[in-house]
């Protein structure tokens, strides 16, 4: 597989960061954007961030996404199909998606604390439904906030719940999420269960909002290592 990742709305907060630690762990990466300019001037800062070679590019998005192997989507919800459909023909079969999205009610003007109920029952799985056959589609990164993935250099310390039919791309995700030092990517099972990831994003917010922070995340205990993907792939 082509290891080059896309992140489509990586001049946002999440994609940015994301992009700056892949890109820190030696992954090639292109960050997408609407406005191709915006996308070349967040790849120099983060470049500069950075301070050594990298393999970091920017572009509109369906120059990033063309020839990506692995293409991340980090849009507000009510951007997610929009995307998707502009990109689609860039898409090679087999490409993994991963669906950083939540339905949040504050992308529609309510409360960052309350979710919009999907008609296919989570954001992945709408997206995996347009997606068609051809495409694997994964959830992941509900459960970290972007301010902390930004933090670099600073250590990060979390686990990072990834979803998804295809045992393989999730397994290819995973190891994505643990180029990131300090950070262990876990088999959440089947796409279905992005409608409980999903969630958990919203009562982390809830959960810093009482508590003063924005940095919340969570640990799985109770596990020896990785979990088994063709247990838990469904």
């Amino acid at each position: 597989m082509n290891r080059t990742i896309a992140i489509l709305g990586g001049t946002g907060k999440l994609g940015s960061a994301l992009a700056l630690r892949w890109a820190a762990a030696g992954e090639s990466v292109v960050i997408g954007s609407r406005d191709r300019n915006r996308a070349n001037q967040k790849a120099e800062q983060l470049r500069s961030r950075l301070n050594r070679q990298v393999s970091l590019a920017g572009g509109d998005y369906r120059q990033a996404t063309a020839g990506a192997g692995i293409v991340v989507l980090t849009v507000p919800f009510p951007s997610q199909l929009p995307t998707l459909k502009m990109v689609r023909d860039e898409l090679a079969p087999g490409t993994v998606l991963v669906d950083t999205t939540v339905p949040l009610a504050v992308t529609v003007g309510a409360s960052f604390t309350h979710t919009i109920t999907t008609w296919e029952g989570s954001a992945a799985q709408q997206l995996a439904a347009a997606a068609g056959d051809r495409i694997s589609v994964t959830a992941a990164f509900h459960s970290i906030s972007a301010g902390q993935l930004d933090s670099w250099p600073q250590p990060l310390d979390s686990d990072i719940l990834v979803t998804g039919d295809d045992a393989q791309a999730k397994q290819t995700v995973m190891g994505l999420v643990e180029k990131i030092p300090n950070l262990r990517g876990i088999d959440a099972g089947p796409l279905e269960m992005a409608r409980v990831t999903e969630q958990l994003t919203a009562l982390l917010i809830g959960i810093g909002l009482v508590h003063g922070t924005s940095d919340v995340g969570i640990h799985v205990t109770g596990l020896d290592g990785r979990l088994d993907t063709n247990r838990l792939s469904g």
